[in-house]
């Protein structure tokens, strides 16, 4: 048998930590199994509001603001049918792959430690601490800039030391535009890289006709 397989590559979904200066990789997180559903919304950010100037109706202020909420399954259970193979996960149940994506909303320690020692040295303003720009990837149409806005994990089995062996984290992001980093960010840069490929796929669509909404013209 040659091994061929007409069965396509499933992709995974995931989120790409970098330097916003650099550009440089700092971690590739990728989800053990995509999530079965993406919810997204959109904002409109509008400069006529209620009672607002009539000429503001029709302009835009903005890009709309758009966050995405997913929910995401990691267990053990493959990795535990081979323990020798995956000492960690005998050891650690899935805590490794839940803290990494922890991490993402919590300053490390050392940011931790520096501004503590920063503050009892007297200085009088401490900039908040940075965290790397995280890149959402879904495909390759949707690789854009966001932030964490909401974290939960629902952990569902544990093993007989406690360590859950099965979870469902549930992440809330909102995607960073123009407006959030500027034009000359790399956060900024890949919006709109991202904006102006739903352009281009929006161009693709086929355009509708008067006739199927049941009228002659306007």
């Amino acid at each position: 048998m040659s091994g061929y397989s007409n069965s396509p590559k499933v992709l995974k979904g995931g989120i790409v930590l970098i330097d916003a200066e650099s550009g440089k990789v700092l971690r590739i997180i990728s989800l053990q199994y995509n999530p079965e559903k993406l919810t997204r919304t959109l904002q409109v950010q509008g400069a006529g509001g209620e009672g607002g100037n009539r000429s503001e109706a029709m302009r835009f202020k903005g890009p709309a603001v758009e966050t995405f909420k997913l929910e995401a399954d990691i267990d053990a259970a493959d990795q535990l049918e081979f323990p020798d193979q995956h000492r960690s996960v005998v050891e650690n149940g899935i805590q490794p792959q839940v803290s990494v994506l922890e991490s993402l909303v919590n300053p490390t320690s050392g940011q931790l430690f520096y501004r503590n020692a920063m503050s009892q040295s007297g200085t009088l303003e401490i900039a908040p601490m940075e965290a790397p720009l995280a890149l959402f990837v879904w495909g390759k149409n949707r690789i854009v800039p966001v932030r964490i806005t909401d974290f939960s994990v629902t952990e569902e089995a544990f093993d007989p030391s406690l360590n859950p062996i099965v979870a469902k984290v549930s992440i809330g992001l909102r995607v960073l535009n123009v407006d959030d980093l500027g034009f000359d960010h790399k956060g900024g840069s890949l919006f709109m890289s991202y904006l102006q490929n739903k352009e281009r796929l929006a161009a693709k669509a086929q355009a509708g006709a008067f006739s199927t909404l049941g009228i002659g013209g306007i």
